[in-house]
């Protein structure tokens, strides 16, 4: 399985991926994520799924990239011939993997701002070729295990949170993530874009690099655990315990009667 996390807030773009690759009882590490120049300017892919069709559209979209008749001056023109390859892809091989059981699988979120867009885009990529926009009302698409990093972005992300606020929610999901599932974990790749410089910079974190994060996000939610108020646990507790003593004394009594016929 993956874990891969696009968000998209008014400053910026934040991208996080694991490395992990688990193929029945071995796991070894791969790059997820990749940056592609296209004229001055740079987007990225993350992808979730066979491994074999990621890397066959990637080359495929590489060699579009490199033709230098093709220029592609907004985003979604970029992301409708990454989906191009990706049909490419399956008119190919899809046939070939379903013979061996497999099914033509490829999630991609791609990400960037080009000459012509007003603002930076974000998208979700869909086997087939299609895809949507990720816009404010909620600012993230994940790929691959996406039930236990969720909820915490679902509670604290908001287009308008700060680039560096979206990058620490971003890691807690992953590492929310981590701790649920052995096949998501370290090292995890981040890339961020930067709207008011239009700079895309990626970088590496080992679990060396942040684990002390993920312990005091661990001691910290303890903290606020035990912060929450107890008083309706207590009447929920006190009402428990009164509905079982009166059954108690119900069994007893009936106990009783029984024993005097």
């Amino acid at each position: 399985m993956t874990y891969c996390l696009g968000i998209r807030v008014k400053k910026g773009l934040v991208a996080i991926a694991d490395t992990r690759i688990t193929s029945g009882n071995e796991t070894t590490s791969a790059k997820k994520i990749s940056i592609h120049k296209q004229g001055k300017n740079n987007i990225f892919l993350m992808t979730s799924g066979l491994r074999s069709v990621r890397d066959k559209a990637v080359t495929y979209f590489e060699e579009v990239l490199e033709n230098e008749s093709i220029h592609f001056d907004k985003m979604y023109k970029a992301v409708n011939a990454f989906g191009e390859q990706l049909r490419r892809v399956a008119e190919e091989d899809k046939a070939s993997l379903a013979a061996s059981g497999l099914s033509f699988n490829l999630f991609t979120i791609v990400g960037g701002q080009l000459e012509s867009d007003k603002d930076h885009k974000l998208y979700l990529l869909y086997p087939e070729g299609n895809w949507i926009e990720i816009g404010e009302a909620t600012p993230f698409t994940i790929i691959g295990n996406s039930g236990y990093g969720k909820p915490i972005l679902n509670r604290t992300l908001t287009y308008d949170s700060p680039l560096n606020f979206a990058i620490k929610c971003g890691f807690l999901s992953f590492d929310s993530t981590r701790v649920s599932a052995n096949d998501v974990g370290y090292p995890i790749d981040m890339v961020i874009y930067h709207k008011d410089t239009g700079f895309m910079h990626e970088t590496r974190f080992d679990e060396k690099d942040t684990g002390h994060l993920a312990s005091m996000w661990g001691s910290k939610l303890r903290d606020v655990i035990h912060e929450i108020p107890d008083d309706w646990i207590d009447d929920l507790v006190t009402r428990v315990e009164k509905q079982g003593e009166d059954n108690r004394v119900r069994q007893i009594q009936v106990q009783q009667q029984q024993q005097h016929h």
